[in-house]
């Protein structure tokens, strides 16, 4: 059964899931970029249990949601159709991806058979068209933190994978808040430390 999965999503000790002062040129807010250096440590090397979860991220999934944030730091209406987002020619993911916006635009192909579509009509919408281009695998839930937060507020996520990261940021964007009963029955099924971070897996029990 296709699920709609949340991986790799790092927050800090103290819950942001990004930095203050998000802009253009500071996406991530500021110390932002502290959350992600498990990916990409200075050695070069992730460590055996960062690797692993960084394949599991990728293991079954054929579609992707993701926050027009996530698509590039630009809000408004679109500066030009020939602006491809920042994740350059060929983006990582090879499926179809789905962008929530306000703003309409014609969908993008990318090298290495990335296609990004625009969906205007809500969350719902954008989970069905992702899960009908998935083919029966899973559809991944990417960020930013508000958009994880409307699906869970919807009842939508099977699974929530969140990187523990040692910073603290004191504020920012928040992943757990302002959720409610939208945590109600979910539990811990595993969880793993690594000499960088520690990996947290959510499902609804």
């Amino acid at each position: 059964m296709t699920e709609l999965r949340v991986h790799n999503f790092s927050i800090s000790l103290d819950g942001y899931g990004a930095g203050p002062s998000q802009d253009p040129g500071n996406p991530l807010g500021v110390g932002g970029e502290l959350l992600h250096e498990w990916l990409f440590p200075p050695s070069g090397q992730r460590t055996e249990a960062d690797e692993r979860f960084m394949a599991l991220g990728a293991e079954g999934v054929g579609a992707t949601i993701m926050g027009r944030n996530m698509f590039g730091p630009v809000r408004g209406n679109w500066p030009d159709e020939s602006w491809t987002g920042w994740w350059g020619e060929d983006p990582p993911f090879h499926h179809d991806v789905f962008v929530l916006t306000h703003h309409p635009r014609p969908p993008v192909q990318m090298a290495g058979g990335t296609v990004f579509h625009f969906v205007t009509d809500g969350i719902e919408a954008a989970l069905d068209h992702a899960r009908a281009a998935a083919g029966g695998r899973h559809v991944r839930l990417g960020g930013g933190a508000s958009t994880v937060q409307q699906y869970l507020r919807a009842g939508l996520v099977d699974e929530l994978h969140v990187v523990v990261v040692p910073v603290l940021l004191g504020s920012g964007e928040r992943l757990f808040e302002d959720l409610g009963v939208a945590l109600d029955g979910w539990g811990c099924v595993e969880f793993t430390p690594s000499a960088t971070v520690s990996h947290v897996r959510l499902r609804r029990l």
